[in-house]
């Protein structure tokens, strides 16, 4: 039997793993993502919250392998990870891991972001998305032949496999350009605690929705202020007010990243994330006619085992 050590390691949390040939032993949670650690002073903080939250099973386990994605292998993370290329595949993510000294000496393998950089277009990045795409077409590689894969969040990810490979992906900035806006503009002032009720909840983000399909190039900013004016002549209940700003936002980042599932029907489309923001993706694309082939969680953990067996860490049958 084959068992890892695998980190799941974001901006605001990080997640630990044990596991036993793919399978999770036990799972763990803490507040210690890189721009919240234990400890001030970079490297210490970084060893800390891995003592913290997986050290006793270090200990228990010193020969097992430790691996490692998300933001960690950023340049403000334990160790630089530095990017790869696109169109890239899960041999290339393994051959071009990143390294970090563990406190006991060991070695934490850190998973690689993806760069986009095409002469003709500003460039892109991936760092975390990557392993849980890897998790999620773990078992079916015909959607590493031909898929598109939808990451909402705060930077949702629109990303294209072809033959074997992730090819090409959009970022849109969606999830923290709705915060922002919520909360460091004049459209939060007139946005009460108390939540609308799931019937006007859904009327605004339908209306918001509508909103944006029908507006052209340019309109966004004209848009946005709408969420204020809807609430000061009264057309909509102040408590719905962010659910018509989450209509406007998702609706824009939609109507972009489907043109080009116009005419390819048999395209799967699959959906990676967790929640109510899930479920407000799924009634938009349902608006526009596109179905969804699958939605899983998180998958990060089988992810990061299926880059730890690329990468010969562990034993695989």
């Amino acid at each position: 039997m084959s068992k890892l050590i695998a980190l799941d390691w974001g901006t605001s949390s990080l997640r630990a793993y044990l596991l036993e040939d793919g399978s999770i032993l036990e799972k763990r949670q803490s507040a210690h993502g890189i721009q919240h650690l234990p400890e001030p002073g970079g490297m210490k903080g970084y060893e800390t919250a891995f003592e913290r939250i997986c050290g006793d099973w270090r200990k228990q386990y010193p020969e097992c392998a430790v691996v490692a994605s998300g933001m960690v292998g950023s340049a403000q993370g334990w160790s630089e990870a530095p990017y790869v290329r696109c169109p890239a595949a899960l041999d290339d993510l393994a051959k071009q891991a990143g390294e970090a000294t563990l406190p006991d000496g060991g070695k934490l393998y850190i998973v690689p972001g993806l760069l986009l950089d095409d002469p003709d277009a500003a460039p892109d990045v991936i760092r975390g998305e990557e392993i849980q795409i890897t998790g999620a077409l773990a078992e079916h590689p015909e959607w590493w032949q031909a898929s598109r894969i939808l990451l909402p969040g705060t930077h949702s990810k629109w990303v294209t496999m072809r033959d074997g490979k992730l090819e090409h992906f959009s970022t849109y900035m969606t999830g923290e350009l709705f915060a922002v806006l919520c909360d460091h503009s004049i459209l939060g002032r007139l946005m009460p605690e108390q939540q609308a009720s799931a019937e006007d909840a859904g009327a605004a983000f339908d209306l918001g929705f509508s909103v944006a399909r029908q507006g052209g190039t340019g309109d966004l900013s004209h848009q946005i202020f709408s969420t204020r004016t809807m609430g000061l002549t009264e057309r909509l209940p102040n408590q719905a007010l962010r659910n018509y700003l989450s209509g406007l936002l998702i609706g824009n980042e939609l109507m972009s990243a489907t043109r080009s599932l116009v005419g390819k029907p048999s395209l799967p489309l699959i959906m990676i994330g967790e929640g109510a923001l899930c479920d407000l993706y799924l009634r938009g694309l349902e608006t526009l006619g596109i179905g969804c082939t699958a939605q899983f969680n998180n998958t990060s953990y089988i992810g990061l085992w299926k880059f730890a067996a690329a990468r010969n860490l562990i034993q695989t049958n």
